[in-house]
């Protein structure tokens, strides 16, 4: 039977949107929108609010960290988290410490996601080689991992100067930075969770969710042979909820097709078919539509994979200001009790 008591999240990149005349906004203003739309999450109930960490000029967070502690001090209960913080090409300590005083500011509300990015601009800007991708986040994981006790670290590594009886303030008031491990796909990454006791979060963004039941199943059977805790898993898949199905597809689908567009060809993919993306809509892993059209396939795909979180990326794409504060009213105010409804049932 499926925990009713499932959280529910919001996840954005921080995309650059448009105003309702159709002109995009400033870098800063689009932060602000952010900002406001955290506000208006945590008013309704909504449990987390995400941000992404991009380096690419269609995304205006870039630190999610800074953006989570601006949210902390006019927020008063939804959980802060990154999704993801981008640990290979970033310094564990100072993630620590950063993520450490979001917790303070938000009074224990700072949760970080930790992965190896989906995007690589981050690392010829920050001076890391590509070719050691791998090691970066093994290495770092590793790090991070023992920071989390809070204690005096003794570590060395490969890649980063060595740490010898090394204390890291902040503390937590808690004792224990909550983190996570976001995975788009590896078997590997799976199991890494699973070694260093954290949750894992499913980036599912493509394709029927059922296909990732089976990383749900390796993460459980990892976690017992090594002895850890097969904590609650999380997924987070894009989408956009307006009034009709129809509105939600006429705002998101033009938008979308863009951005998708742009880093496909990057990835070398084709351009997207609308008969695809309205597949995706359908039976795949965009949730575009109505409260009730969207309540429905996030209860079907948190019933398949057998989730404890379900997070909505609920920008992509310039979407306009006004369409992104009613998505996030929507998801907060009728998609989760619905879900919720759907589930109890």
């Amino acid at each position: 039977m499926i925990d009713v008591s499932i959280t529910f999240g919001l996840d954005t990149f921080g995309d650059v949107p448009e105003d309702d005349s159709g002109t995009l906004l400033s870098y800063a203003a689009a932060i602000r929108q952010v900002l406001d739309e955290a506000v208006l999450a945590d008013e309704i109930g909504v449990d987390v609010i995400a941000l992404g960490e991009h380096h690419r000029p269609e995304y205006s967070v870039s630190t999610p960290e800074t953006v989570l502690a601006g949210i902390a001090t006019r927020t008063s209960r939804i959980r802060l988290a990154s999704g993801v913080t981008v640990l290979s090409s970033d310094d564990p300590v100072r993630v620590f410490q950063r993520f450490a005083t979001v917790d303070a500011l938000s009074r224990g509300r700072a949760e970080v996601i930790l992965g190896r990015g989906s995007f690589t601009e981050s690392f010829p800007l920050f001076g890391y080689d590509l070719r050691d991708y791998d090691a970066l986040f093994e290495e770092k994981i590793d790090l991070f991992v023992k920071l989390l006790d809070e204690r005096p670290v003794t570590w060395s590594g490969t890649l980063r100067a060595p740490l010898d009886n090394a204390d890291v303030f902040p503390k937590t008031e808690s004792g224990r930075l909550s983190t996570w491990v976001g995975v788009g796909g590896s078997p590997q990454s799976v199991v890494r969770a699973a070694r260093y006791d954290l949750p894992l979060m499913l980036a599912i963004i493509g394709g029927p969710p059922k296909r990732f039941a089976p990383y749900v199943d390796l993460y459980q059977r990892a976690a017992e042979q090594f002895g850890t805790t097969a904590h609650p898993v999380g997924m987070h898949s894009p989408g956009f909820v307006a009034d009709t199905d129809e509105e939600a597809k006429e705002v998101f689908w033009p938008r979308y097709r863009v951005l998708r567009d742009r880093i496909g060809a990057l990835r070398g993919w084709p351009p997207i078919r609308r008969e695809e993306f309205d597949a995706e809509v359908e039976r795949g892993s965009l949730y575009v539509g109505s409260a009730e059209t969207v309540a429905r396939r996030i209860a079907d795909a948190v019933r398949t994979i057998q989730v404890g979180r379900f997070d909505l990326i609920y920008t992509a794409g310039s979407q306009p200001t006004s369409a992104r504060m009613r998505a996030v009213e929507l998801y907060g105010t009728k998609v989760i009790p619905m879900v919720r409804d759907i589930l109890a049932g």
